[in-house]
Protein backbone atom coordinates (compact mmCIF):
# COMPACT_ATOMS: atom_id res chain seq x y z
CA UNK A 1 0.00 0.00 0.00
CA UNK A 2 0.55 3.63 -0.48
CA UNK A 3 1.44 5.30 3.07
CA UNK A 4 0.20 8.64 4.06
CA UNK A 5 2.58 10.70 2.91
CA UNK A 6 2.61 8.86 -0.41
CA UNK A 7 5.68 6.14 -0.55
CA UNK A 8 4.83 3.15 -2.12
CA UNK A 9 5.86 -0.40 -0.64
CA UNK A 10 6.13 -1.86 -4.03
CA UNK A 11 7.43 -0.28 -7.38
CA UNK A 12 6.95 -1.11 -10.74
CA UNK A 13 9.52 0.33 -13.85
CA UNK A 14 8.59 -0.81 -17.46
CA UNK A 15 11.18 0.21 -19.00
CA UNK A 16 13.95 -1.03 -16.37
CA UNK A 17 16.80 0.49 -17.74
CA UNK A 18 15.53 4.11 -18.60
CA UNK A 19 17.12 6.88 -17.21
CA UNK A 20 14.27 8.95 -16.09
CA UNK A 21 12.25 5.99 -14.88
CA UNK A 22 15.56 4.53 -12.34
CA UNK A 23 15.64 8.30 -11.33
CA UNK A 24 12.42 8.30 -10.42
CA UNK A 25 12.75 5.15 -8.24
CA UNK A 26 15.34 6.58 -6.57
CA UNK A 27 13.78 9.53 -5.61
CA UNK A 28 11.13 7.41 -3.80
CA UNK A 29 13.64 5.22 -2.15
CA UNK A 30 15.30 8.23 -1.24
CA UNK A 31 12.29 8.75 1.12
CA UNK A 32 11.52 5.28 2.37
CA UNK A 33 12.43 1.70 0.99
CA UNK A 34 10.64 -0.45 -1.24
CA UNK A 35 10.52 -3.16 -3.37
CA UNK A 36 11.44 -2.99 -6.97
CA UNK A 37 10.08 -4.80 -10.17
CA UNK A 38 11.96 -4.16 -13.52
CA UNK A 39 10.38 -4.88 -17.00
CA UNK A 40 13.62 -4.70 -18.93
CA UNK A 41 13.98 -5.73 -22.74
CA UNK A 42 15.36 -9.21 -22.98
CA UNK A 43 19.04 -9.02 -23.45
CA UNK A 44 19.70 -5.50 -22.31
CA UNK A 45 23.09 -5.24 -21.60
CA UNK A 46 22.22 -2.90 -19.11
CA UNK A 47 20.01 -4.60 -16.54
CA UNK A 48 22.67 -5.84 -13.95
CA UNK A 49 24.10 -2.71 -13.62
CA UNK A 50 20.49 -1.16 -12.91
CA UNK A 51 19.73 -3.43 -10.22
CA UNK A 52 22.99 -2.91 -8.68
CA UNK A 53 22.44 0.88 -9.14
CA UNK A 54 18.76 0.33 -6.98
CA UNK A 55 20.11 -1.89 -4.49
CA UNK A 56 22.81 1.11 -3.85
CA UNK A 57 20.34 3.08 -3.28
CA UNK A 58 18.38 0.98 -0.44
CA UNK A 59 15.72 -0.86 -2.19
CA UNK A 60 14.73 -4.21 -0.13
CA UNK A 61 14.94 -6.48 -3.21
CA UNK A 62 14.85 -6.01 -7.11
CA UNK A 63 13.02 -8.74 -8.97
CA UNK A 64 13.62 -8.83 -12.93
CA UNK A 65 11.26 -9.35 -15.45
CA UNK A 66 11.51 -9.74 -18.93
CA UNK A 67 9.25 -7.36 -20.89
CA UNK A 68 9.22 -6.30 -24.79
CA UNK A 69 6.99 -3.51 -24.89
CA UNK A 70 6.46 -4.92 -28.96
CA UNK A 71 5.58 -8.47 -27.77
CA UNK A 72 2.09 -7.21 -26.92
CA UNK A 73 1.29 -11.06 -26.35
CA UNK A 74 3.43 -11.59 -23.96
CA UNK A 75 2.25 -8.54 -22.09
CA UNK A 76 -0.65 -10.62 -19.88
CA UNK A 77 1.52 -13.28 -18.42
CA UNK A 78 4.38 -10.09 -17.37
CA UNK A 79 1.92 -8.28 -15.75
CA UNK A 80 0.56 -11.24 -13.77
CA UNK A 81 4.38 -12.26 -12.84
CA UNK A 82 4.51 -8.63 -11.82
CA UNK A 83 1.87 -8.76 -9.10
CA UNK A 84 2.37 -12.50 -8.05
CA UNK A 85 5.40 -10.96 -6.85
CA UNK A 86 3.52 -8.45 -4.89
CA UNK A 87 0.61 -5.84 -5.00
CA UNK A 88 2.07 -2.79 -6.93
CA UNK A 89 1.45 0.85 -5.74
CA UNK A 90 3.41 2.27 -8.35
CA UNK A 91 3.92 1.61 -11.65
CA UNK A 92 5.80 3.71 -13.94
CA UNK A 93 5.47 3.53 -18.01
CA UNK A 94 9.40 4.45 -18.88
CA UNK A 95 9.58 2.40 -22.51
CA UNK A 96 10.18 4.18 -25.65
CA UNK A 97 12.84 5.07 -28.59
CA UNK A 98 13.17 8.84 -30.38
CA UNK A 99 14.78 7.92 -33.22
CA UNK A 100 16.06 10.01 -36.40
CA UNK A 101 13.50 12.13 -36.97
CA UNK A 102 14.08 12.37 -40.53
CA UNK A 103 14.40 9.13 -41.07
CA UNK A 104 11.00 7.83 -38.85
CA UNK A 105 8.76 9.60 -41.91
CA UNK A 106 11.03 8.17 -44.91
CA UNK A 107 11.90 4.53 -43.58
CA UNK A 108 8.23 2.44 -43.13
CA UNK A 109 9.91 -0.25 -40.91
CA UNK A 110 11.81 2.69 -38.26
CA UNK A 111 8.26 4.17 -37.92
CA UNK A 112 6.13 1.37 -37.40
CA UNK A 113 8.97 0.04 -34.77
CA UNK A 114 8.55 3.57 -32.74
CA UNK A 115 4.27 3.55 -33.30
CA UNK A 116 4.42 -0.23 -31.83
CA UNK A 117 7.04 0.45 -29.02
CA UNK A 118 6.01 4.21 -28.21
CA UNK A 119 1.89 3.75 -28.47
CA UNK A 120 1.00 0.04 -29.46
CA UNK A 121 3.21 -1.31 -26.30
CA UNK A 122 2.18 1.61 -23.80
CA UNK A 123 -1.75 1.06 -24.66
CA UNK A 124 -0.94 -2.27 -23.50
CA UNK A 125 0.86 -2.05 -20.79
CA UNK A 126 -2.01 1.01 -19.80
CA UNK A 127 -4.46 -1.58 -20.05
CA UNK A 128 -3.42 -4.15 -18.29
CA UNK A 129 -2.01 -1.95 -15.46
CA UNK A 130 -5.94 -0.44 -15.36
CA UNK A 131 -7.06 -3.89 -15.17
CA UNK A 132 -4.80 -4.93 -12.05
CA UNK A 133 -4.71 -1.47 -9.96
CA UNK A 134 -9.19 -1.21 -10.96
CA UNK A 135 -9.02 -4.96 -9.12
CA UNK A 136 -6.71 -4.03 -6.18
CA UNK A 137 -8.88 -0.62 -5.55
CA UNK A 138 -5.36 1.94 -5.53
CA UNK A 139 -2.00 2.30 -7.15
CA UNK A 140 -0.43 5.17 -8.86
CA UNK A 141 0.45 5.05 -12.77
CA UNK A 142 3.03 7.41 -13.89
CA UNK A 143 3.54 7.50 -17.70
CA UNK A 144 6.18 9.27 -19.71
CA UNK A 145 4.76 11.45 -22.83
CA UNK A 146 6.13 14.73 -24.10
CA UNK A 147 5.80 17.81 -24.53
CA UNK A 148 5.99 16.66 -28.27
CA UNK A 149 2.74 14.70 -27.94
CA UNK A 150 1.13 18.25 -26.82
CA UNK A 151 1.84 19.80 -30.17
CA UNK A 152 3.37 17.96 -32.90
CA UNK A 153 5.70 19.54 -35.03
CA UNK A 154 7.39 19.16 -38.51
CA UNK A 155 11.19 18.80 -36.75
CA UNK A 156 9.69 15.10 -34.93
CA UNK A 157 6.55 14.66 -36.31
CA UNK A 158 6.11 10.68 -36.25
CA UNK A 159 7.70 10.30 -32.39
CA UNK A 160 5.37 13.42 -31.87
CA UNK A 161 2.60 11.85 -33.04
CA UNK A 162 3.29 8.50 -31.18
CA UNK A 163 3.47 10.81 -28.17
CA UNK A 164 0.24 12.43 -28.94
CA UNK A 165 -1.46 9.17 -28.72
CA UNK A 166 0.18 7.68 -25.89
CA UNK A 167 -1.21 11.27 -24.06
CA UNK A 168 -4.28 10.96 -25.10
CA UNK A 169 -5.03 7.61 -24.05
CA UNK A 170 -2.95 7.85 -20.55
CA UNK A 171 -4.97 11.02 -19.57
CA UNK A 172 -8.21 9.45 -20.43
CA UNK A 173 -7.60 6.14 -18.09
CA UNK A 174 -7.02 8.07 -15.60
CA UNK A 175 -10.33 9.46 -15.57
CA UNK A 176 -11.95 5.99 -15.99
CA UNK A 177 -10.07 4.31 -13.11
CA UNK A 178 -10.18 7.56 -10.87
CA UNK A 179 -13.86 6.03 -9.66
CA UNK A 180 -12.34 2.79 -8.53
CA UNK A 181 -9.37 4.47 -6.68
CA UNK A 182 -6.34 4.72 -9.17
CA UNK A 183 -4.58 7.17 -10.69
CA UNK A 184 -2.49 8.45 -13.39
CA UNK A 185 0.20 10.83 -13.79
CA UNK A 186 0.96 12.00 -17.63
CA UNK A 187 3.99 13.62 -17.68
CA UNK A 188 5.35 16.30 -20.06
CA UNK A 189 8.97 16.49 -20.17
CA UNK A 190 11.00 18.99 -22.43
CA UNK A 191 14.34 18.14 -22.98
CA UNK A 192 16.10 15.88 -20.14
CA UNK A 193 19.95 15.28 -19.66
CA UNK A 194 19.68 11.16 -20.82
CA UNK A 195 21.43 8.68 -23.31
CA UNK A 196 18.60 8.95 -25.44
CA UNK A 197 18.48 12.72 -25.87
CA UNK A 198 22.95 12.67 -26.31
CA UNK A 199 22.93 13.06 -29.37
CA UNK A 200 19.86 15.80 -30.12
CA UNK A 201 21.03 19.42 -29.78
CA UNK A 202 20.45 21.00 -25.87
CA UNK A 203 17.66 23.26 -26.03
CA UNK A 204 16.18 25.80 -23.90
CA UNK A 205 14.72 24.64 -20.61
CA UNK A 206 16.99 20.99 -20.77
CA UNK A 207 16.83 19.90 -16.92
CA UNK A 208 18.86 17.07 -15.80
CA UNK A 209 17.02 13.38 -15.11
CA UNK A 210 17.28 14.06 -11.15
CA UNK A 211 15.70 17.14 -11.27
CA UNK A 212 12.71 15.73 -13.47
CA UNK A 213 12.22 13.02 -10.99
CA UNK A 214 11.73 15.11 -8.24
CA UNK A 215 8.82 17.24 -9.67
CA UNK A 216 7.34 14.16 -10.76
CA UNK A 217 7.61 11.86 -7.74
CA UNK A 218 6.48 15.88 -5.96
CA UNK A 219 3.27 15.66 -8.33
CA UNK A 220 2.50 11.88 -7.91
CA UNK A 221 2.49 12.87 -4.35
CA UNK A 222 -0.32 15.73 -4.90
CA UNK A 223 -2.52 13.28 -6.62
CA UNK A 224 -2.46 15.60 -9.94
CA UNK A 225 -3.19 14.29 -13.17
CA UNK A 226 -0.62 15.85 -15.67
CA UNK A 227 2.74 17.53 -14.60
CA UNK A 228 4.96 19.92 -17.42
CA UNK A 229 8.72 19.44 -16.84
CA UNK A 230 9.80 22.07 -16.56
CA UNK A 231 6.82 23.72 -14.96
CA UNK A 232 7.69 26.73 -17.23
CA UNK A 233 6.79 24.38 -20.53
CA UNK A 234 3.18 25.15 -19.73
CA UNK A 235 3.19 28.57 -20.86
CA UNK A 236 5.71 28.16 -23.48
CA UNK A 237 3.45 25.51 -25.10
CA UNK A 238 0.52 28.16 -24.64
CA UNK A 239 2.08 30.66 -26.28
CA UNK A 240 3.28 28.07 -29.22
CA UNK A 241 -0.38 27.02 -29.48
CA UNK A 242 -1.18 30.44 -30.19
CA UNK A 243 0.69 31.41 -33.13
CA UNK A 244 -0.84 31.39 -36.44
CA UNK A 245 0.03 28.27 -38.43
CA UNK A 246 1.91 29.92 -41.59
CA UNK A 247 4.69 31.82 -38.80
CA UNK A 248 4.85 28.57 -36.89
CA UNK A 249 6.01 27.45 -39.98
CA UNK A 250 8.85 29.51 -39.64
CA UNK A 251 9.88 28.37 -36.28
CA UNK A 252 12.76 26.71 -35.54
CA UNK A 253 11.83 23.69 -34.04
Amino acid sequence: MIDATGNPNTILLLGGTSEIGLAIVREYLGQRPAKVILGVRPGDELRDAAVSQLNAFGARSVDVLEFDATDTASHPKVLADAWAISDVDVAIVAFGVLGDAEQLWQDQAAAVLAAQVNYTGAVSAGVLLGQQMKAQGYGQIIVMSSVAGELVRRSNFVYGSTKAGLDGFYRLLGEALAPFGPKVLVVRPGQVRTRMSAHVKEAPLTVNKDEAARQIVAAAKAGKKLVWVPPLFRLVMIALKHIPGPLFKLLPI
